[in-house]
C-alpha cells in the first residue's frame, strides 16, 4: 500500500529547473534510497516532500489527501518529518531540548525520549550539553532522533553518511537498520554511498539532471547499470515507480 504518491512535479529554483516531471510511490514500510550525484535534485526532491519546497507543478499525496500547497509544519503533525542535509539543529539548545521541541509539533506514538536514546545510545551521556558542541556523528544521531520524535508515518534522510567518519557511518547505520526492520514507517534516505544504498534499500531511485534515470530492486540492475543512471549516461525512459 503506498502511503506517499508524487505525481509528475516540477520545481524550481528562480530560472533553474531542479525537478522535471518526477513521479514515484513510497509504500508503508518500505525502505527507498535516492541516489545520483550532486546537482541530480536528490536534496530538492526531499525538501518538496517535507513541505520545505512547494513545487510549481504537479501534486503530492499523503495517504491519499492532497498535501501539495502544505507547509513543512503541518506536514510534521501529520506524518512526514526530515532529517536535513547539514543536521541543522539548534545549537545553542541541548540534546533534550532539540528531541522533545519535536515530540512536542508531532503526532503521538511510540517514539518517546526513552525509546530515542534506547535507539541511539551514543546521546545519552550529551543528552542536557548544547547540540552546537557535538561530532558530526553525534549531530547525525541527534538530527534522526529529533525527527522520530515526531513520531512520522514517512521518514525522511538527507545525506545520511555527508562528512562522517567511518567509524560514525557504521554506529548510524546500525540504529537506523533496527528503526527500518520494525516496518512501522517508511523511510527515505538521500545517501552518495552507492554500496551502502544497495545493502540497505528494498528499493532505488537514482536520478540524474532532475529526472528519475532507474528505479526499483537493487536486484533488478547490474551494477553497470546503476553506474550509468547514477551519472546520467543511461538513456532509457524512466522506470515506473
Amino acid at each position: 500500500m503506498s502511503v506517499l504518491n508524487v505525481n509528475n512535479i516540477i520545481c524550481r529554483h528562480g530560472l533553474m529547473t531542479a525537478l522535471r516531471g518526477v513521479s514515484l510511490e513510497i509504500h508503508a514500510g518500505e525502505v527507498l534510497c535516492v541516489i545520483g550525484a550532486n546537482g541530480a535534485g536528490k536534496t530538492t526532491l526531499m525538501r518538496a516532500l517535507a513541505g520545505a519546497h512547494i513545487p510549481d507543478a504537479g501534486q503530492i499525496l499523503f495517504q491519499g489527501r492532497d498535501i501539495t500547497r502544505q507547509n513543512a509544519h503541518t506536514r510534521v503533525r501529520g506524518g512526514i518529518a526530515m532529517s536535513p542535509e547539514g543536521r541543522r539543529l539548534f545549537a545553542d539548545m541541548t540534546v533534550r531540548e532539540n528531541l522533545m521541541i519535536a515530540g512536542e509539533n508531532g503526532q503521538n506514538g511510540d517514539w518517546t525520549l526513552d525509546r530515542v536514546l534506547t535507539a541511539f545510545p551514543q546521546l545519552v551521556p550529551l543528552i542536557d550539553k548544547q547540540a552546537g558542541g557535538l561530532s558530526g556523528g553525534q549531530r547525525q544521531a541527534a538530527a534522526i532522533g529529533r525527527a522520530l520524535m515526531a513520531n512520522p508515518d514517512v521518514l525522511l534522510l538527507d545525506e545520511v553518511s555527508l562528512g562522517l567518519s567511518p567509524a560514525a557511518v557504521e554506529g548510524v547505520y546500525a540504529s537506523l537498520a533496527e528503526i527500518r526492520d520494525t516496518r512501522v514507517m517508511a523511510m527515505v534516505i538521500v545517501e552518495q554511498d552507492l554500496s551502502r544504498s544497495l545493502a540497505f534499500a528494498d528499493r532505488i531511485l537514482c536520478m540524474a539532471e532532475g529526472e528519475i534515470k532507474l528505479a526499483g530492486s537493487p536486484a533488478d540492475f547490474t551494477k553497470d547499470q546503476i553506474t550509468d543512471a547514477y551519472f546520467g549516461i543511461q538513456n532509457e525512459a524512466p522506470a515506473d515507480v
